[in-house]
């Protein structure tokens, strides 16, 4: 079955004849990024776009993929915090956000005179809220969504960056920085890089698949729930570190980890 959607995943990007990849370097646009570079050569470009709520270190490892895969990877710099209906974080916060990213990707393809953007949503995206793909959906044939044509789930997606040989194949998903916080609290450079800091603290402790949620000012931590010994083996650490980032209080969710879990309120 892998096979067959691979094979399926490299006829419809070939087709397209030329395309710039919305490219993360998450495990999805890691995989459409490496067939689009194996059935489009220099007719394949990656863009991504670094905005406010995109960490470093995930920069840091779209670069690496990137190099790895070999094509060419353009970097585009998006203050999307200039825009109010995204700093204002209502629910439509992601659409109005993915309005903007195709806009800029948009323009990266008609400048290289490309034929489509091709984008990584998935046939496991439906069971969540994603108001995002609206924008998508309103963008009509500009852009290109291989994985939702051919009926790709995420466990699919994995098994075919297994087959390609992606370092990235079992990266935890990283949606952006925005997504920790509470819908109506406005997003600000300041509250963004707290965050940020706070993450990279537990990444750099051998924390995976957790979030730090801000909660105007309390850190409501998501973790694997095998983790949470961990984590209080080193809790007087952590309690000094974030306090010193900012925090004025310093929580860990009972519940565990949980993606979008600040949907959990619409």
């Amino acid at each position: 079955m892998v096979n067959e959607k691979l094979e399926l995943l490299k006829k419809g990007i070939s087709e397209k004849g030329s395309a710039v990849l919305a490219f993360s370097g998450g495990v999805d646009s890691s995989v459409l990024a490496s067939i689009a570079f194996d059935v489009l050569k220099e007719k394949a470009v990656a863009v991504t776009i670094k905005n406010q709520s995109l960490p470093q270190r995930e920069l840091e490892c779209a670069k690496k993929v990137a190099s790895e895969i070999g094509l060419e990877q353009r970097i585009v710099y998006l203050n999307e915090l200039e825009v109010p209906l995204i700093s204002a974080n209502s629910p439509e916060r992601c659409y109005y956000c993915k309005k903007e990213i195709i806009g800029v990707l948009s323009s990266v393809k008609d400048e290289l005179g490309f034929n489509v953007i091709i984008e990584g949503s998935n046939a496991s995206d439906s069971s969540s809220y994603r108001p995002g793909k609206r924008a998508i959906e309103e963008a009509g044939e500009i852009v290109y969504s291989p994985f939702l044509e051919f009926d790709v789930t995420k466990d699919e997606i994995r098994a075919i960056a297994k087959e390609l040989g992606l370092s990235v194949a079992a990266k935890s998903p990283a949606p952006c920085l925005a997504s920790r916080f509470p819908y109506g609290d406005i997003l600000t450079e300041e509250n963004l890089r707290r965050v940020e800091k706070a993450e990279n603290f537990l990444f750099n402790r051998g924390f995976e698949g957790f979030r730090v949620r801000d909660h105007k000012g309390i850190a409501r931590i998501e973790l694997q729930k095998e983790d949470m010994a961990m984590l209080l083996e080193i809790r007087v650490e952590v309690v000094s570190y974030f306090k010193e980032l900012g925090f004025t209080y310093v929580t860990l969710d009972l519940e565990g980890f949980r993606s979008g879990s600040m949907d959990e309120v619409l």
